[in-house]
């Protein structure tokens, strides 16, 4: 049946590939042309759909951009409703701002955290308004070849290496795995943190990378679990009789379910698609479920990005609020390169 699928699915990944490399081309040649700021711009972003990581890792270079500088981030907000450019605030809501901005701010509340799908508007926005600024880092941009940003950061999933992947529909990929040429440092992630050394030659070798490219191995470490409605101020115990009903709706939960399912009595795990739009209704099989359950010791967790989201259904019963947590995730780099990263980034920074 897969390969049935695969067969019928071919023609259409061979016409968009052959779409996205007349783009590139338009770009290559100067036809199309990308526009350089003045102030340093930190592009992070992939060549696949979805599930790299991109969130933590933007999250990661505001925690050791901000100590220092004065940085901006800038989205495209996706699912949000509204359109052009706008500011995140605390007050924000994901159908406004998209949950990964309004993740982002709420973390990170001094930082200038924006939204425009149009990159360009954005960041001369972003400048015009804020003249001060010292960087913006712009999130999931890669691709988007409008703005030439001074440095470039891929992502590439170590599960599912871009060398083994295929034009959408038929695989994740929506752009070329040759553009991986474009960037100064790739990151490996989501690796085991006992990832060898020899493993780490081996991916590389396959991806093919140059040796001006900096490469580094992340994987995703959790931290304890976080209320979604703070207000509440609740801490979850995490003890092995803890019944926990678990939900995400991220592009590649399985990880997090398995950590759940580690630390705690996972009773249920529901998974919805990417981005999804939670409402009162969408999660009432949870909560219907939670509350027939009968022990002492229960909750509802869910993932950093749908907290987000879940924040905005005020009609909520308390009760329930009170039970819903969410588990922050940090990036954790294999093998101590994590100062090398640092440097480098601190060095872009400093020298623009």
């Amino acid at each position: 049946m897969l390969k049935l699928v695969s067969f019928l699915l071919a023609p259409f990944a061979l016409l968009y590939g052959l779409i996205v490399k007349i783009r590139n081309l338009l770009f290559d040649y100067g036809i199309l042309k990308s526009i350089s700021f003045k102030k340093p711009v930190i592009c992070v972003g992939n060549i696949t759909v979805g599930g790299t990581g991109k969130t933590p890792h933007v999250e990661y270079l505001l925690k050791i951009l901000s100590t220092s500088f004065n940085v901006a981030t800038l989205s495209r907000g996706y699912g949000r409703k509204t359109k052009g450019f706008g500011y995140v605030t605390p007050a924000s809501t994901a159908v406004e701002v998209g949950d990964e901005p309004l993740q982002m701010k709420l973390k990170y509340p001094a930082v200038k955290v924006a939204v425009d799908a149009d990159r360009v508007n954005g960041i001369s926005t972003l400048i015009k308004e804020n003249p001060d600024l010292d960087a913006i880092i712009l999130d999931d941009a890669f691709q988007h070849r409008w703005v030439k940003a001074g440095l470039q950061i891929l992502l590439i999933d170590f599960n599912r290496l871009i060398t083994r992947d295929y034009f959408l529909p038929m695989g994740r990929l929506r752009d070329s795995v040759k553009e991986k040429r474009r960037a100064d440092i790739v990151l490996i992630t989501k690796c085991p943190l006992d990832l060898s050394q020899e493993q780490k030659v081996s991916i590389i070798n396959e991806l093919r990378l140059s040796q001006k490219q900096s490469v580094y191995f992340t994987g995703i470490s959790y931290g304890e679990p976080q209320p979604v409605f703070q207000e509440f101020g609740l801490s979850l115990e995490l003890i092995k009789n803890q019944d926990v009903f678990a939900f995400a709706g991220i592009a590649n939960p399985i990880s997090f379910f398995s950590h759940i399912k580690n630390r705690m009595n996972l009773v249920e795990a529901y998974t919805f698609p990417d981005h999804f739009s939670f409402s009162e209704s969408k999660l009432s099989p949870i909560i219907e479920a939670f509350i027939k359950n009968k022990s002492l010791h229960k909750s509802m967790v869910t993932t950093e990005k749908d907290a987000a989201r879940i924040r905005g259904l005020s009609n909520l019963d308390t009760e329930i609020k009170k039970a819903l947590f969410f588990i922050p995730i940090e990036i954790e780099f294999v093998d101590n390169q994590e100062n090398n990263f640092i440097n480098q980034i601190l060095t872009y920074a400093r020298k623009n």
